[in-house]
């Protein structure tokens, strides 16, 4: 059970790095386009994937600091592989998706970073606690659409996911490693 908590956690924080990697075209498709979450439990790793989310974003290479983002996530759509366990980790001591439906990521800078490669500087608001965070960024251009790939961790402890016995980071680490893969089209 401890596993599937923090795998629910995860996937909540992958969800708004998502928002964090916006594209340069304003119609994401949800459908090519995955958040995941990865913790360790006992140190093995545990990944969920968050099944309903949204995206805005406005991007264009060229004028990158022009662009922006914003990432809604269904915190209850973490899942995990098991009823059970996504019960579990929507509950109360990891993401009380009750209480807090939504996870939210909102840029508020995108800068060069390399070829092909940007900073997305936001914040990122979990169980109503907020932190700024800046999420790595690659693009990549297939046809009409742009690709955009990254991974951030963050710690769940600032967050408040994982309270009561689920606090202590010995069986559940604190690092939890959000990845997303977001694809894109023209408007």
């Amino acid at each position: 059970m401890k596993v599937s908590f923090y795998r629910y956690m995860l996937a909540a924080f992958a969800a708004a790095s998502l928002t964090a990697a916006s594209s340069a075209f304003a119609q994401v498709d949800v459908a090519k386009s995955s958040i995941t979450a990865t913790s360790k439990q006992m140190n093995v790793p545990v990944e969920g994937k968050f099944n309903k989310f949204s995206a805005q974003v406005n991007f264009d290479p060229a004028k990158a600091a022009d662009g922006s983002a914003q990432f809604n996530v269904d915190m209850a759509s973490y899942d995990l592989g098991d009823d059970t366990y996504n019960q579990q980790v929507s509950g109360k001591d990891w993401f009380d998706a009750k209480t807090y439906p939504q996870a939210t990521f909102v840029s508020s800078a995108i800068a060069p970073a390399g070829t092909n490669q940007y900073k997305v500087t936001g914040k990122l608001t979990i169980k109503g606690k907020t932190q700024t965070v800046v999420v790595p960024v690659s693009v990549t251009q297939q046809g009409a659409t742009q690709a955009f790939d990254g991974a951030l961790t963050i710690k769940r402890s600032q967050y408040d996911v994982g309270t009561g016995e689920w606090k202590d980071t010995s069986v559940v680490a604190d690092d939890v490693i959000i990845k997303f893969h977001i694809v894109a089209a023209h408007k």
